[in-house]
């Protein structure tokens, strides 16, 4: 335990001499952590929007106002027969006009023309949602047959393809660009690491010398730098946690506007912060300690 204890109190001194260069490793690295879950919450928050674009999308079929209740039902159970169809939506003659008159409340001249009309004009509407928005032209085409011809006046898909591949478009590019910063600040952290324990070791050359002598082993050698690697990853990791819930808090409430639904990023993170930040904590750790064994293994051979 003795000797554990010096190779920590070696370590802080090797950080406070270094004290530099071991403020500009923790940066480098909390720039890469902050890299990532840039691109991880864009990522997010992508999968959320195309969801909610998805919600809106539908397939509207309208019926002849004389449509029988048999003509209808045998529609609607050929189009539940299809496995990409999630939900149906049948609206009877009496909700369609009711849904009309409410849209043109403030509209006297449409009311006055639907009076003199006498009878309800509209026919029932079925409204179709399935998994995927490709799926409504396979639906659409499936009913283009003689059979539904005398019952369907009208087919309509209110679709929001353009949107959901403008809004995947969007997202590669920021995941091309993330996944480049992120790499390249891993290069620069490993370089910082490595020239960090590289100028340590040259500046306790004497100190390593003398420890040689008095029969100190490998480990206790090499022990401080790895402890260093270490604390290297804890204060990264701690900052990057504490600027992350940071920006998150004055985040949220305009992610609240843009999807009413109450998603929120910070509750995202809060659910997954074992595994996003822990497999954080272990990719920074490796790297850390990969950087200091290579650095030692060139230098340390006295």
């Amino acid at each position: 335990m003795l000797g554990f204890f010096r190779v920590i109190k070696y370590a802080f001194q090797d950080i406070g001499r270094n004290l530099g260069l071991s403020f500009m490793t923790v940066f480098i690295l909390v720039l890469m952590l902050l890299s990532v879950n840039v691109l991880w919450s864009v990522n997010v928050l992508t999968d959320e929007a195309v969801v909610a674009v998805k919600g809106q999308i539908n397939a509207s079929l309208y019926f002849v106002p004389d449509a029988t209740e048999e003509g209808l039902k045998e529609v609607e159970e050929y189009i539940d027969s299809f496995p990409e169809v999630l939900e149906i939506n049948l609206q009877s003659r009496e909700d369609v006009l009711e849904s009309f008159k409410k849209r043109h409340a403030n509209n006297v001249e449409v009311l006055d023309a639907l009076k003199e009309l006498g009878d309800n004009p509209f026919g029932a509407t079925m409204i179709i949602k399935t998994r995927e928005p490709k799926d409504y032209a396979k639906i659409i085409t499936a009913l283009n047959v003689p059979e539904y011809d005398y019952l369907i006046e009208s087919k309509s898909f209110e679709g929001q393809e353009g949107a959901i591949e403008k809004l995947q478009n969007i997202t590669s590019r920021i995941e091309r660009v993330g996944f480049g910063l992120s790499f390249l600040f891993v290069i620069i952290s490993f370089l910082i690491i490595f020239n960090t324990i590289r100028v340590s070791i040259q500046s306790q050359r004497q100190e390593i010398g003398i420890k040689r002598l008095v029969g100190a082993n490998n480990w206790f050698i090499r022990g401080p730098y790895l402890i260093v690697a270490f604390v290297y990853t804890i204060l990264s990791l701690a900052l990057t946690i504490s600027v992350v819930f940071f920006a998150l808090h004055y985040l949220d409430p305009y992610l609240a506007v843009v999807f009413p639904n109450g998603f929120s990023l910070t509750n995202y993170y809060k659910s997954n912060i074992m595994m996003l930040f822990g497999s954080q904590a272990v990719a920074i750790l490796l790297l850390t300690v990969f950087s200091s064994l290579l650095a030692m293994r060139k230098q340390l051979k006295i």
